[in-house]
C-alpha cells in the first residue's frame, strides 16, 4: 500500500510541475537549438502551447518512468513542438505490401544465438547522420546496411552517398519518391543494378535533385537482397546474430518523444512508418530489446534507439526485414 502511494505521490508532483508556463528564455532556447522559425507570431504561439502540452505529457510518463512503472524516458527534441498527429503524417517509408527480394532467410535448424549482439563493437556499423527535413530514412537505412555489409566482407568502411539513392532510386523504372518516403528494398534494387557512389563524392544535400551517379565514383554494389522471414522474431534475430545488420521498417509513432530506454507502448492502427538499421538486440533488467541505428543526429540515445523484442512484433518490428548480399 506505501509503495502505491508514493507512486501516486510521484505522479501528482510531476502533474503539478507540469503546470508551469513555458518561459520566453526555455522557448527561444528550444528554437535556437532546432532552428525552428515559424512564419507568423500566432504559429509561434501555437507551437509554443504544442510543445508545452508534449512536454507536460513527457513528465507526466517519466513520473511513471522513475516510479518503475515505464521502461523507456521520454523528453524534448526537435519534434516537440508537432502534435502527434503531425509527427504520425512525417512517414519517411512508404508501407510495404510485398517485398522485392531476391532470397528469404529462414533460420537453419538447432542453431544457437548468443544472448546479446552489438555490431557497434566490431567495427561494424558506420556513424550517426541526420537526413535534415527530407523524408529519406529508407536510403539512410539502406545505405548504412550496405556499408555494414561490405565492412563485414572486405574489412573496410567506406561511406556511401544517401543523396544517390534520393536522386536516382526516384526516377523510372525505379518507385521511391526523392524526399517524401521510398523502400528499403527498391533502393536496393537500384544499388544491386547500378551500384552507389561513395559519400565524398556524392554529398548529401536534403532535397531531390537530377540523378548525378558516376561510375567512376561507385564505392558499393549488391549481388542480391534478403528478405528476413516475415514476422518472425527468431528468424530476424538469427539473422542479426549470424550474418549482420538488418534493415527493418516499423511503426515508429513512438518514437517522437523518445529519449532513452526500451519503448514497448502499443502502437496504434495510425501509422507512422521509419527505416532503421537493426544493429544488435539483448536484454536489460529483464527486457529483452532490439538496439536499431536512427538518422536523426544526436537523438534517443546518442543515434540509436530500444524497442521491445519478443514482445508480439512490436510495432511490426519483424514485418519488413531485409538486409543485402555484397
Amino acid at each position: 500500500m506505501r509503495a502505491v502511494l508514493v507512486i501516486f505521490f510521484l505522479v501528482a508532483v510531476v502533474q503539478c510541475m507540469a503546470n508551469d508556463d513555458v518561459s520566453d528564455e526555455e522557448w527561444n532556447s528550444y528554437k535556437k537549438l532546432y532552428n525552428k522559425n515559424y512564419a507568423t507570431s500566432s504559429e509561434d504561439r501555437l507551437r509554443r502551447q504544442i510543445y508545452k502540452d508534449n512536454k507536460n505529457q513527457f513528465e507526466t510518463h517519466n513520473g511513471r518512468f522513475a516510479a518503475g512503472l515505464e521502461t523507456w524516458e521520454m523528453g524534448v527534441n526537435q519534434f516537440t513542438d508537432l502534435t502527434s498527429e503531425e509527427f504520425q503524417m512525417m512517414s519517411c517509408s512508404s508501407p510495404l505490401e510485398d517485398v522485392r527480394a531476391d532470397y528469404v532467410y529462414m533460420p537453419p535448424a538447432n542453431l544457437k544465438l548468443p544472448k546479446s549482439v552489438d555490431w557497434r563493437k566490431k567495427k561494424a556499423v558506420s556513424g550517426i547522420r541526420h537526413l535534415g527535413q527530407c523524408a529519406s530514412c529508407y536510403a539512410f537505412a539502406t545505405v548504412a546496411a550496405i556499408e555494414s555489409h561490405q565492412f563485414l566482407k572486405t574489412g573496410k568502411m567506406i561511406e556511401l552517398s544517401e543523396q544517390n539513392l534520393l536522386d536516382c532510386s526516384s526516377n523510372p523504372p525505379y518507385t521511391n519518391k526523392g524526399c517524401y518516403s521510398g523502400t528499403v528494398d527498391e533502393s536496393l534494387r537500384y544499388v544491386k543494378e547500378n551500384g552507389i557512389n561513395t559519400r565524398s563524392s556524392y554529398g548529401y544535400e536534403g532535397k531531390r535533385g537530377k540523378c548525378r551517379f558516376r561510375k567512376d565514383h561507385n564505392g558499393a554494389n549488391v549481388a542480391a537482397s534478403v528478405l528476413v522471414n516475415r514476422n518472425d522474431e527468431y528468424a530476424l534475430q538469427a539473422a542479426v546474430a549470424t550474418i549482420g545488420p538488418v534493415t527493418v521498417t516499423f511503426n515508429g509513432q513512438h518514437m517522437q518523444g523518445y529519449i532513452s530506454g526500451i519503448a514497448q507502448k502499443p502502437c496504434t492502427k495510425n501509422t507512422t512508418y521509419h527505416s532503421l538499421l537493426v544493429v544488435g538486440y539483448g536484454t536489460d533488467k529483464g527486457v529483452d530489446y532490439w538496439l536499431l541505428k536512427n538518422a536523426w543526429g544526436k537523438w534517443g540515445e546518442s543515434g540509436y534507439m530500444r524497442v521491445a523484442r519478443n514482445k508480439n512484433n512490436y510495432c511490426g518490428i519483424a514485418s519488413w526485414p531485409v538486409f543485402p548480399v555484397i
